[in-house]
């Protein structure tokens, strides 16, 4: 009776065990359609963006800044576009637009914004509104490609090269790139996504989602020089192969 007793606990355990692994799993995956899907959605909101650029300002074209928050990648990108419907009267299809992650301090989560401003004025870099377009990032990359090579940042906001440019000098430091590369790696496990603390732990562990793709500046004028011929090739700094949209799991950078 005692052994039967102690088997019957036993499977119960078992099953409980199972259920619980079971539960967490399907946590993970919700949480996981849900960042890419918010992936998705921001993808499609810069990369339109992007193909409707124009220059943003006399004193600067197109600024791409490679910045870091902590150990986190958070790089910041400030242009001007064509994509936007007037709303109100005295506005035109121009909008001065941002795109930057900022950390939110009740949660720590970090969260992608999007400034837009349909009245240019003297500060490019300021005013409008801006707007949630995702959350649970762990990190935002932009390279931008010249027509030759890629670049990790795009301009010269603080005017450290103005008035020295030269034929050696690099082409990213002012004008607008032929196309820009968009590497977003969301959460895999946001902590809403388990009440377990032990699963949470594991699920720290687990590596970023990484949503890539290249967006081409449909109004870039063409170079004087002629170059930036064809279509830039899908491939990282370091030579590895890019494919654009979902890719699996990876670690990544940030």
């Amino acid at each position: 009776m005692a052994i039967s007793g102690a088997l019957m606990s036993l499977i119960l355990f078992s099953a409980y065990l199972c259920f619980r692994a079971a539960i967490a799993s399907q946590r993970l995956i919700y949480a996981r359609q849900e960042a890419l899907q918010q992936a998705r959605v921001a993808m499609s909101l810069i990369t339109a963006d992007l193909r409707g650029a124009c220059p943003l300002s006399k004193e600067f074209d197109f600024l791409g800044m490679n910045r870091s928050l902590g150990d986190v990648e958070a790089d910041n990108l400030d242009f001007a576009t064509h994509h936007y419907t007037p709303k109100k009267e005295g506005e035109a299809d121009f909008c001065e637009v941002s795109y930057f992650l900022e950390k939110e301090r009740a949660s720590g989560t970090f969260v992608l914004w999007r400034r837009r401003d349909p009245t240019p004025d003297e500060e490019p870099l300021s005013g409008g509104r801006r707007e949630e377009i995702a959350r649970g990032l762990r990190g935002l990359r932009f390279d931008y490609y010249d027509g030759f090579e890629w670049f990790d940042e795009w301009g010269d906001p603080q005017g450290k090269r103005r008035g020295q440019e030269s034929a050696l000098s690099p082409s990213n430091l002012s004008g607008m790139p032929e196309a820009v590369r968009i590497t977003l790696l969301m959460d895999a496990a946001p902590k809403r996504a388990t009440e377990d603390a032990s699963v949470q732990k594991d699920a720290h562990r687990e590596p970023p989602l990484v949503v890539q793709s290249i967006a081409r500046l449909l109004s870039r004028p063409a170079p004087a020089g002629g170059g930036g011929t064809g279509s830039p090739p899908a491939t990282s700094p370091a030579g590895a192969p890019l494919q654009p949209g979902v890719q699996q799991p990876t670690g990544g950078r940030g």
